[in-house]
């Protein structure tokens, strides 16, 4: 087997593989995650727009009724 300069073969070689692999594990959860948080607080935000809408369109109504 032929390694290439200051490739080293064995157990550091898979240490290294292992530890870019891990980082590549932890950068996908960390952004999965963060993703699913921007996802719940845009859900959260439309939830709390049509709350809003929804008591003024009643406040109008109400304000329309007690004019008469």
């Amino acid at each position: 087997m032929v390694f290439a300069p200051g490739e080293k073969p064995g157990p550091e070689q898979d240490e290294v593989k292992l530890q870019n692999a891990s980082k590549q594990i932890v950068q996908t959860a960390i952004l999965q995650a963060v993703q699913q948080v921007s996802r719940e607080n845009q859900q959260k935000e439309k939830r709390t727009n049509s709350s809003v809408s929804l008591q003024l369109e009643r406040g109008k109504l109400t304000k329309k009724h007690e004019k008469k």
